[in-house]
């Protein structure tokens, strides 16, 4: 690749950890590692598969609660359901998106579709969480709930180069999901040949997480390659890479965010701005003052 005034540097590239979660799924997290724990405004990154399920072999993440943040859950492959105790129950198959705002406090599950998991299959997707800033972490709950059908796609005229826009904008599509702190949030195929030169704001923090193929990022061609988080500099306000020479396209989530910089409280499924609001969070949680989610009918 050629540099260009603007295209940002890549600060490094860091090895995702397999983890066990919810009940008992296997991921793979680039964020938090014990190499970068937080990277305002992002909290946590996990890929969630790529699994071959037998029947009844399925596993999801069983009542849960969240406040202070948000969740965004992307499908690839698989079926998964939710439910809350706000009362919203839905369902995600293959290419849907969930962005869960937690806000003041939501209990919810995430499992398997009772179907998909009596019959078994492909197990993918992704669940990033996105921190909120200090004026929004006690806003009412919400979901959007956006089916694959609508995510906006655009494709590079030469054809090389696919785009899924969940958040942000890309070659020319624009994403229809509201977010409350200024992100993007990208799904590029890239097949041989394809050069990405995307903008972004030079103010956001900005990674990439491989997790097809490989690539080569920014002016001095970095290599990646699946289960790996390439972090750029904030040296400009273009993210430039290319699909390396292999089988398979370059895939991967692009991904950029304001940065808040707040303070971080953190424990577990609560991300508050200090230790006593964090005290808070816990003791209305056990105290039912998230509420509880409703049997199925």
């Amino acid at each position: 690749m050629t540099p260009s005034a603007g295209n940002r540097s890549v600060a490094r590239v860091i090895q995702s950890v397999r983890t066990l979660e919810g009940a008992g799924f296997l991921v793979n997290r680039p964020l938090p590692t014990p190499q970068l724990m937080e990277f305002d405004p992002f909290l946590l990154l996990d890929e969630m598969g790529p699994v071959e399920l037998a029947p009844g072999e399925a596993k999801g993440a069983p009542d849960h609660p969240h406040r202070g943040f948000e969740t965004v859950t992307y499908m690839l492959d698989g079926r998964m359901e939710h439910r809350d105790s706000q009362g919203n129950a839905g369902q995600l198959g293959s290419g849907d998106v969930q962005w869960m705002t937690a806000g003041a406090g939501v209990i919810h599950s995430e499992m398997p579709e009772p179907d998909f998991a009596q019959r078994g299959g492909r197990m993918h997707g992704f669940q990033l969480w996105v921190n909120l800033p200090r004026i929004d972490k006690m806003m009412r709950p919400r979901y959007q709930e956006i089916p694959a059908a609508k995510i906006p796609r655009a494709t590079s005229a030469d054809g090389k180069i696919q785009v899924r826009v969940i958040a942000g904008e890309a070659l020319g599509a624009k994403a229809v999901i509201d977010t409350r702190t200024p992100i993007s949030l990208l799904h590029y195929t890239v097949a041989q040949g394809g050069i990405v030169a995307q903008h972004m704001p030079g103010d956001h923090n900005v990674f990439a997480y491989v997790f097809d193929g490989s690539g080569e990022f920014g002016p001095a061609a970095i290599a990646a390659h699946e289960r790996q988080m390439v972090v750029f500099e904030n040296d400009g306000d273009q993210i430039r890479f290319a699909a390396a020479d292999g089988r398979n396209p370059l895939q991967l989530l692009l991904i950029s965010g304001l940065p808040l910089r707040q303070p971080v409280a953190r424990y577990g499924p609560f991300v508050m701005n200090t230790k006593e609001e964090i005290a808070t969070a816990v003791s209305d949680y056990q105290s039912g003052r998230f509420g509880k989610i409703a049997p199925a009918r």
